[in-house]
């Protein structure tokens, strides 16, 4: 029998090993550094336990662009539907948490040490949330989960720039160190609050649209209903929709559907399953040549040679134990 010393450090490379390459360690180390940033992208055909891959004695915030997911604790239960984001707090008291099924999962994850935390925020300061004001102070104890929020633009904006950095790779330690504070100031701290005003419920109201619209793209990638139809649908002018659409989005929504219709075709790619030409058809090219064009100028490679691994994937792809 070995010995307690000999006890094998946490991973989690086993939580993820039903999704392979679905699971990407973007920057930090947990141990060495107190913070730790994941990129997820994957497919399920049935429900994943994810729970696995929590580290213990943490804060886990989850950015979660596509696919259902949550995280129970004690009889709490944090929800996590397309463009939301929360947190959990895990003192190694089994948390429960699932990824559904029949999905493709998107969704960025900052794992937070205690020591971290302590070293950046203010236990004693009165906006900052009960549940990491109590982890700090407690000495890590204290497994529960926050409540849901929406991913605005901004969120949104920092979400892309943690997937690919604006700087160069010897700044990166320092960038990702900031940013992990940044993303951690945005969730742990409540704003006061305020009686909803007109300007408020407009932006809200926005926002509701474009998720509407978003959630149409998805599901009609084939076939896109015209601007006027998707204008009726989420109940706004086609002239107004394409303005606020660019707002809280930023990229025009024939910018998106190009970048949905590529993700697809890179998914249905490396499911290996199909022809070219079917996959062109499927994700709404009705010509070959122009799929092949779009798909080289977005991935750097025609479709018949990815996934291929470049430097920069092969980088990206590294994983942490």
């Amino acid at each position: 029998m070995k010995p307690a010393s000999a006890k094998q450090a946490f991973t989690e490379q086993d939580a993820w090993s039903r999704v392979a390459h679905g699971w990407h360690h973007l920057h930090g180390h947990f141990r060495d550094l107190g913070y730790s940033l994941e990129w997820h992208d994957f497919r399920l055909d049935r429900e994943l336990d994810w729970a696995k891959s929590f580290h213990p004695g943490s804060v886990e915030i989850c950015l979660n662009l596509e696919g259902d997911g949550e995280v129970e604790s004690s009889g709490s239960l944090l929800t996590l539907p397309p463009m939301t984001a929360g947190f959990y707090v895990f003192d190694g008291t089994p948390l429960k948490a699932r990824r559904l099924d029949a999905q493709q999962h998107r969704f960025i994850t900052i794992e937070l040490a205690r020591d971290f935390l302590l070293r950046h925020l203010g236990s004693n300061d009165d906006s900052l949330h009960p549940a990491i004001a109590k982890f700090i102070e407690s000495g890590g104890r204290g497994s529960t989960v926050s409540e849901p929020i929406r991913l605005n633009a901004e969120h949104q904006s920092m979400i892309s720039s943690l997937r690919k950095p604006p700087v160069h790779a010897a700044a990166q330690r320092l960038w990702y160190h900031a940013k992990a504070i940044e993303v951690a100031s945005a969730l742990f701290y409540s704003a006061p609050s305020v009686q909803e005003l007109f300007c408020e419920r407009q932006k809200r109201v926005n926002q509701e649209r474009v998720q509407k619209v978003i959630v149409i793209l998805r599901q009609n990638l084939a076939e896109t209903p015209s601007l006027e139809e998707i204008g009726k649908r989420v109940a706004c002018s086609h002239f107004h929709l394409t303005r606020i659409f660019r707002q809280e989005v930023g990229c025009s929504m024939s910018q998106f559907l190009r970048q949905l219709r590529m993700e697809r075709a890179a998914e249905l790619l490396r499911e290996g399953k199909l022809k070219i030409t079917t996959i062109a058809m499927d994700v709404g090219y009705s010509s070959p040549s122009h799929f092949s064009t779009a798909f080289h100028e977005t991935f750097g490679c025609c479709p018949g040679l990815y996934p291929m691994k470049t430097p920069s994937q092969k980088a990206a792809s590294g994983q942490e134990d």
